[in-house]
């Protein structure tokens, strides 16, 4: 490993200045105009790809944006490992919060700033060039690897189990590695073993054939807006309980070692809410703010529109209403379930003076990751060895629904090695990657990759 350890620290420029072409690219898989952008960032990283030595990559089309598949496999007797990420991105609007350029990277201070810096551009990247560390020093790896890089993660990974299942005998492998997740802080390196499910709903609410005069009208017909709102009110009781029927039936609840676990790792309230900007938090009673982030479900509201939004004032009774409602889920609720029992219940909400419809657009399983695999070991080595100590072994709130789909139709466990930072603002304004944990986990992979394949029974 020394020399693998120092073509790391002798190529520490050219792996920001990678990074940053990486980057450049506004790869926004939800934008229908960047499409072009998204297929020439496929293009990028498998040129790099091809470039640090990986056999057999190949741009695979999908009915929406291209998957990345890359392989190599001259280990024999050693085990294989499923490198998988996403080189998509969120969009980066609203653009004037953004205090640089989001798809021009800049380093200030210790990090740098760019949308996809640490969702999950950076973290992609900080493999490619572990990887390569091993093979400019050593002409192979230590373990087989494939390298599975989709580019519709932010749009829910619309086609990607289609190619899984039409893939299964080349995505063959004895553990997947993902680094799409963060650690618990800076100076705790984290292993995830638990992911939240998700139920993404858009409810859609019509009552007059037509914009109305409030005046003239007002009183006499249903206000699709005001419909939407007490629906909205009515989800969540006073004690931070969802109120649709079933909804806490299977849930795995968590063990007296977790709860002791989470509440041993130092956390303020107080710190986390002023970090935010309230002035107190809010959620399920009976649960630890940790608690209800990694191992609660949720409902939230993510987004409402209709009627008069503009400038000024219209005194107008809009036809029209929605509502985009996401719920996160925890082993073992089933997300078809949930999605059916939602709609079912919001329709008994609804008066009979408004039409209801409903759109999915997407969902998730949660999981949880058996942490005696050899595979976990070997990550709690490697990272140990990339940042000097012993990381601690956290759940996830996010969800990555390919994770479940690994598990049921490949037979595939996990390993969540994340190098983001809770304040790393994926998904906002300014998101950006501490470029002393970028380095730490390139190393910390690179020790991965070596740990797993002496150490792999």
């Amino acid at each position: 490993m020394d020399r693998v350890l120092s073509y790391i620290e002798s190529h520490r420029d050219q792996a920001i200045e990678g990074l940053k072409d990486f980057l450049r690219i506004p790869s926004v898989s939800t934008h229908p105009h960047h499409k072009a952008d998204v297929s020439r960032c496929a293009g990028f990283l498998a040129d790099e790809l091809r470039r640090i030595g990986m056999k057999r990559v190949n741009i695979a089309p999908t009915a929406g944006h291209p998957i990345v598949y890359a392989e190599w496999l001259e280990a024999p007797g050693q085990p294989t490992v499923l490198m998988y990420g996403h080189y998509d991105v969120q969009p980066a609007e609203p653009f004037e919060l953004w205090e640089s350029e989001p798809f021009e990277p800049t380093i200030r201070g210790d990090n740098l700033f760019a949308r996809g810096s640490t969702d999950d551009k950076g973290q992609v990247w900080l493999h490619v060039k572990a990887l390569e560390a091993h093979l400019a020093q050593h002409g192979r790896l230590p373990v087989n690897v494939k390298m599975l890089i989709e580019g519709e993660e932010e749009v829910a990974s619309a086609h990607l189990e289609t190619y899984i299942e039409t893939h299964k005998e080349e995505l063959e492998a004895d553990v997947v590695m993902v680094s799409d997740t963060t650690m618990y802080d800076y100076e705790r390196p984290s292993i995830g073993y638990g992911l939240r499910g998700l139920v993404y709903m858009e409810i859609q609410i019509e009552g007059p054939n037509k914009d109305l005069h409030s005046g003239g009208y007002g009183g006499s017909v249903a206000n699709p807006l005001n419909v939407i709102s007490d629906i909205i009110a009515q989800l969540i009781d006073q004690n931070g309980r969802i109120t649709i029927p079933g909804f806490y039936d299977h849930i795995v609840p968590l063990t007296d070692t977790e709860r002791t676990a989470f509440a041993a790792l130092p956390f303020s309230e107080a710190t986390f809410a002023e970090r935010l900007g309230v002035a107190e938090l809010k959620g399920e009673e009976g649960y630890s703010t940790l608690e209800r982030i990694w191992a609660r479900p949720t409902l939230d509201v993510n987004g409402l529109m209709g009627g008069f939004t503009g400038e000024g004032s219209k005194t107008v009774i809009a036809s029209k209403g929605m509502a985009k409602i996401s719920m996160r889920l925890v082993p073992d609720q089933d997300p078809e379930i949930i999605a059916e029992t939602f709609e079912a219940y919001v329709r008994t909400l609804a008066p009979p003076s408004v039409k209801i419809n409903f759109l999915r657009h997407g969902t998730g399983k949660p999981i949880l990751t058996p942490r005696n695999h050899p595979a976990v070991k070997a990550a709690d080595y490697a990272i140990s060895q990339g940042f000097g100590i012993a990381p601690v072994y956290i759940r996830e709130g996010g969800s990555i629904p390919v994770v479940a789909t690994f598990q049921e139709r490949l037979g595939l466990p996990t390993v969540l090695m994340g190098f983001g930072l809770p304040d790393c603002d994926a998904h906002a304004p300014n998101e950006k990657f501490n470029l002393q944990n970028f380095f730490r986990g390139i190393k910390s992979a690179a020790w991965f990759y070596a740990e797993y394949g002496k150490n792999n029974t």
